[in-house]
């Protein structure tokens, strides 16, 4: 699979020199509403959070930012940064890509795990009881 360079035909570099307000319209609407809530302080935890990246970035890019913060929406400002993100058990990391910009931090670290059951063992069912032991 080729990897993807852009995001809605823009560049990386390109996106990295726009700012959010001029990166708010390439977004769906879900996450665009997400990000204007952001920026008018209704949502202020987000906001909060993306000005604590903004501070980790700066001072050491290759520190994981750890988060319970799911809903928080990827822009292009984090590209390359490692996020921690909590699930509910564990931490999962998650790498910034650009092909992870507009989806929420939270599609990347799943919260229920896939669930393998075997067959079921002797005597666990009433038509198991009469198999013969070896």
């Amino acid at each position: 699979m080729p990897r993807v360079n852009k995001y809605r035909g823009k560049e990386k570099e390109e996106l990295v020199s726009m700012s959010i307000e001029e990166f708010m319209p390439l977004l769906t609407s879900r996450a665009r509403r997400a990000v204007k809530r952001a920026m008018e302080n209704r949502n202020f935890i987000l906001r909060k959070f993306m000005k604590k990246v903004s501070e980790i970035k700066a001072k050491n890019p290759s520190k994981i930012i750890r988060t319970h913060l799911r809903e928080a929406v990827i822009v292009p400002e984090w590209l390359g940064l490692t996020f921690a993100v909590h699930n509910g058990k564990e931490w999962k990391n998650v790498q910034i890509t650009i092909d992870k910009i507009g989806y929420r931090l939270g599609d990347f670290s799943h919260t229920t795990g896939r669930v393998i059951h075997s067959g079921p063992g002797v005597g666990a069912t009433r038509g198991s009881k009469f198999i013969p032991l070896k």
